[in-house]
C-alpha cells in the first residue's frame, strides 16, 4: 500500500450552529423538532455567506414564528460538544445567543411543541442542550 493510500483520520470541521435562550421566569424556551424525541434550543445551521446573527433571526421566524428584537441580541456562549446522532467525534460547535421578542413563540416549521424547561430537564436532551442549561443555571438564569 503507498502512502497515499494509507487510512488517515478524517479532520471535519464541527458543525457551526446557533441557538436561541429565550429565558421568561427562570425558564428556557425549548423546541421538540419533528420526528425527534429530545428537546433543542430553537436555532439550526448557518448558511454559507450568512452571519450567525442572520441565521438566528432567519431560525426563530421559521421555527418559532418569532421577530427577535434585534436590538437585545447577545452573544452568550460557545459550547463545543459531541453532535447528537453523529458518529463518534463529530463535533457541534453550538452559539448561543440570548433575545427578547414581543412575539408570542409557536410551533412551526419543522417543530412539533414547545417546552419551558430548567435545568431538571437535562435528561431530555442532547450533550449541547445539557450543556446549555448547565451554563444557563451557573448563570443564575433559570432554576
Amino acid at each position: 500500500m503507498t502512502e497515499s493510500m494509507t487510512a488517515r483520520p478524517i479532520t471535519q470541521r464541527p458543525i457551526r450552529v446557533v441557538a436561541l435562550a429565550l429565558v421568561r421566569d427562570r425558564r428556557v424556551l425549548m423546541v421538540v423538532a419533528r420526528g425527534r424525541d429530545v428537546l433543542y434550543l430553537p436555532g439550526g445551521k448557518i448558511d454559507p455567506g450568512e452571519s450567525a446573527r442572520k441565521a438566528l433571526l432567519r431560525e426563530c421566524r421559521e421555527e418559532l414564528g418569532v421577530e427577535l428584537d434585534e436590538t437585545t441580541v447577545e452573544d452568550m456562549f460557545t459550547v463545543l460538544v459531541q453532535a447528537h446522532g453523529e458518529p463518534d467525534g463529530r463535533l457541534v460547535s453550538m452559539t448561543v445567543y440570548r433575545a427578547e421578542t414581543p412575539d408570542e413563540p409557536r410551533a412551526s416549521g419543522e417543530i412539533d411543541s414547545l417546552h419551558w424547561v430548567t435545568s431538571a430537564d437535562a435528561y431530555r436532551c442532547p450533550p449541547a442542550g445539557v450543556d446549555t442549561l448547565e451554563r444557563l443555571r451557573d448563570l443564575d438564569l433559570i432554576d
